[in-house]
């Protein structure tokens, strides 16, 4: 009979929305969740005639849930300070490798395995760009990301050394002033040279430099370079008139190669590091470029997905890189359950790249998207849904009381 089955109808539809939004409250800490929402359409109608001025007259035999679609505008963002988590912030999904299957996410909540790779709460592969000697290598085909742990970078023998000092001008002649900067071997050691100055005249000073004789295998100290220093009588540099290089240190007693480094005399403005004005001598910085060894400490997710590792010896390198993917109808995609989403027909294939490019959103590293569900706008569906239920259980009931009524006319 109609009169049971349009309520009964309504009882449907509105016990699915009653799911529905019990699925949102359930959810609503879950790490970047998307909420649905049901949206209702009535049924065919009966068209019992027509009126007589010709217009139809039907009746409709109820409702049912016409679509369940996800909301996916922007979940808050929750600082964690954990390297492994990453939010999106915008329009994309992480690519996972879940046993072959291609899967998408919102949830950033990735950590390392054993065995170096990055991965989801499930245990899947999270995909993106490698990178090879600290250079990201874009592939069309993205592979699973790994950060080995015990990773090291390589030494790098010293190629310029720049110290800032000033001479004082009125040290007299045959006066002298020290200092040190340090230079790295091929093989990472660190070598503490020693730059004397000694006044020769007005405005001229002679330097050499010299390494520890035990360093080169030597009882004592071996002079490296020497020359002769020239300042105007502003107490600017005027003589070398570029940088010294050339400079050469051989037989490394630790068997490492032969160094020959620049000793840098003026910053990339062609401002002087060396001055001699009235005042004390002394150093005020000294710089470097070489480095040790070092061994991966920490690293962190820029806005473009690049993991940036930071190594004990104060390099950084690029480990790696989280690419991100976009779909031209997000509502095809199919929740498949673990924060994961499958693509169909209907979303169409993956518009794969780089965070931050062709309409992507960027990544939050040490952060993770909180779930969008709006607890106040839950409640209030919770609500109506009851409502609605309540109401077909009473047409329902009303029903059965008209034809008890017209049953008890036969008897």
């Amino acid at each position: 009979m109609l009169s049971f089955s349009t309520p009964l109808s309504g009882l449907n539809a509105n016990s699915e929305d009653l799911t529905v939004i019990a699925n949102n409250v359930a959810n609503l800490n879950t790490v970047a969740y998307k909420s649905s929402q049901a949206s209702f359409e009535d049924l065919f109608y009966q068209q019992l005639g027509s009126s007589g001025n010709g217009n139809p007259i039907q009746i409709g035999v109820g409702t049912q849930v016409s679509s369940i679609s996800t909301e996916f505008t922007q979940g808050g963002l929750q600082g964690t300070g954990v390297p492994t988590n990453v939010a999106i912030q915008g329009d994309g999904f992480f690519l996972l490798s879940n046993n072959g299957t291609d899967e998408y996410t919102r949830a950033g909540n990735f950590s390392i395995a054993s065995d170096g790779s990055l991965v989801a709460s499930d245990g899947s592969l999270v995909l993106g760009n490698p990178a090879i000697n600290g250079v990201i290598a874009p592939s069309p085909t993205p592979t699973p990301i790994s950060i080995p742990t015990g990773l090291t970078t390589p030494p790098k023998a010293t190629g310029t050394v720049g110290i800032t000092l000033n001479l004082d001008s009125g040290t007299a002649v045959g006066g002298t002033f020290s200092t040190s900067a340090s230079v790295h071997d091929a093989l990472g050691q660190v070598h503490v040279l020693t730059y004397t100055f000694t006044k020769t005249a007005a405005n001229a000073w002679n330097y050499a430099i010299t390494i520890p004789g035990a360093d080169v295998g030597a009882a004592n100290p071996v002079t490296v370079n020497s020359g002769t220093l020239m300042f105007s009588g502003s107490g600017v540099l005027t003589s070398p008139a570029a940088d010294v290089s050339g400079i050469a240190i051989t037989g490394f007693a630790n068997g490492a190669a032969n160094l020959s480094y620049t000793w840098q005399l003026f910053n990339p403005n062609t401002g002087p590091l060396l001055t001699q004005f009235s005042g004390p001598s002394a150093t005020s910085a000294t710089q470097d470029d070489g480095y040790a060894a070092g061994t991966l400490q920490t690293f962190n997710i820029q806005g473009d997905g690049t993991i940036q590792g930071v190594f004990s010896n104060g390099q950084t390198q690029a480990l790696g890189q989280i690419t991100i993917a976009t779909f031209a109808d997000e509502q095809g995609l199919l929740r498949n359950g673990s924060n994961a989403f499958l693509q169909s027909l209907s979303s169409g294939s993956p518009n794969i790249g780089t965070p931050g490019t062709g309409g992507r959103g960027t990544l939050a590293g040490g952060s993770l998207e909180q779930s969008n569900v709006d607890i106040s706008g839950e409640f209030a569906n919770l609500i109506l849904a009851e409502r609605g239920f309540q109401a077909n259980a009473r047409v329902v009931t009303t029903f059965d009381q008209v034809i008890q009524a017209a049953i008890a006319l036969s008897q």
